[in-house]
């Protein structure tokens, strides 16, 4: 096995321990729902239907990129591809840069479209891989493996800073995803890695021509943490472990941005409940993203453990709906949120 697929299998096993998540938190609680006493809603004629990028999702979920490059990962990504084919629900897969190093790890990214072939399927690659420009025969494969419907630029300094063996240079960075956009002729989605985005950074990011962005606040898991709780870091550096924008303060910063232009705003980053996922579209979310709890109720349960915590998320939600007096989530909105 390769270095980066040693370390995908490393990051995968430690983001669902408790001592992988950021001590400080989402913000959410800061937060309470204005209860409606009269709802006048009927609940089984509540719809969690959402859309993002122009196309309609069963609940405004993505299933979010973590997994991929090892081969272990195979199994989990079917799991997960099969899944969202029969909810309609939206995936992107973890790092593919794994399979750009080794073939051998092609086959754990293709198997996702291989069980979803209708699904939503977007692909991924590091900001620091675009420094310069990725080469077009390896956007082809990465794109090609999976059938993308869009790619996703991850950018995780934060991260690449706690490796022993990470990434150094971020200077072009900006640059390369530019030339991404022009070259992909897919939606290109820009996203954290769990230390957040701010408005300026979300400005920066849609002038390059970005369709979405999703925030990936702190107050999930901490990649940070995970770097430092990995064995074979014996320089770990404890010191940045909470560092981040929570991801409730991004929500606020960069849905101002939307009086100005048109764009996705996908919100993740310690998105654990019904609650995250109302309050997270309320303050401007188009749309939310998780994959900590998902990865951890397929290591515990496979899928039927990830089906029925997925049943339970809808009932929760389409109840918060209903106590809102809300009959779609399109009618969320920030009114029904009162701030302690």
């Amino acid at each position: 096995m390769s270095n980066i697929s040693n370390r995908k299998k490393d990051h995968v096993e430690l983001t669902v321990t408790d001592q992988t998540q950021y001590g400080i938190s989402t913000g959410f609680e800061r937060y309470y729902f204005q209860h409606n006493a009269l709802p006048e809603v009927n609940f089984d004629e509540i719809s969690t239907e959402a859309k993002l990028l122009d196309r309609t999702f069963s609940f405004p979920l993505m299933i979010s990129s973590m997994t991929g490059g090892y081969a272990d990962a195979g199994p989990v990504n079917a799991i997960i591809a099969e899944f969202c084919e029969d909810h309609n629900l939206p995936f992107g897969v973890g790092s593919q840069r794994a399979m750009l190093v080794d073939e051998s790890q092609i086959q754990s990214f293709k198997i996702a479209r291989e069980k979803a072939p209708n699904a939503f399927i977007a692909a991924n690659i590091g900001g620091a891989q675009l420094i310069g420009g990725l080469k077009k025969d390896d956007l082809r494969l990465i794109n090609d493996a999976i059938k993308a419907d869009a790619v996703i630029v991850h950018l995780n300094p934060l991260q690449e800073m706690m490796q022993p063996e990470g990434d150094r240079n971020f200077k072009g960075v900006l640059e390369g995803i530019e030339q991404l956009v022009t070259d992909a002729e897919l939606p290109v989605i820009a996203k954290e890695t769990g230390a957040g985005i701010s408005a300026y950074i979300a400005k920066r990011l849609l002038n390059a021509g970005v369709e979405a962005i999703d925030v990936a606040g702190a107050g999930g898991t901490s990649w940070a943490k995970v770097e430092n709780q990995r064995e074979d870091n014996h320089s770990a550096n404890f010191e940045f472990d909470d560092w981040g924008i929570p991801t409730v303060e991004c929500l606020n910063q960069i849905s101002k941005l939307q009086w100005e232009r048109s764009f996705e705003l996908i919100a993740s980053g310690g998105i654990r409940s019904a609650s995250d996922i109302g309050k997270a579209i309320c303050l401007g979310a188009t749309f939310t993203a998780t994959a900590q709890p998902i990865i951890k109720a397929i290591k515990e349960g496979g899928r039927e453990q990830l089906e029925s915590y997925h049943s339970q998320l809808v009932h929760s939600f389409k109840t918060l709906l209903l106590l809102l007096g809300c009959s779609s989530v399109k009618e969320l909105h920030r009114s029904l949120l009162i701030e302690k």
